[in-house]
């Protein structure tokens, strides 16, 4: 599977961003989709994911605030961001998980939330 992120950019704190996954093949042929974040000296950490039947699941930080959806028919799936915050900045990874425990990224794509 091919994964393309896209909608990273810069915006200042309490604004809103929505990133975007385009995957290569049908998402209903896929086990779980997610995004997760790597920060300057951090380690990637999970943000939002969802499974092929639409359950989601978040990271504690972003509950509330972000929200994973997804589109069967573009194979897409989609993190939108809401009131974010500084420590939001990172490079955001789509993932995608095969039912044969496959683990596929994405490029990532870059978050900068400013003062």
């Amino acid at each position: 599977v091919q994964l393309q992120a896209s909608g990273g950019g810069l915006v200042q704190a309490g604004g809103s961003l929505r990133l975007s996954c385009v995957a290569s093949r049908s998402i209903n042929s896929i086990n779980v989709m997610g995004w997760y974040r790597q920060a300057p000296g951090k380690q990637r950490e999970l943000v939002a994911t969802i499974t092929s039947r639409g359950g989601t699941n978040y990271a504690d930080s972003v509950k509330g605030r972000f929200t994973i959806s997804k589109d069967n028919a573009k194979n897409t799936v989609y993190l939108q961001m809401n009131s974010l915050k500084l420590e939001d900045t990172a490079v955001y990874y789509c993932n995608a998980l095969s039912y044969s425990l496959n683990n596929y990224w994405g490029q990532g794509t870059q978050v900068t939330v400013s003062s």
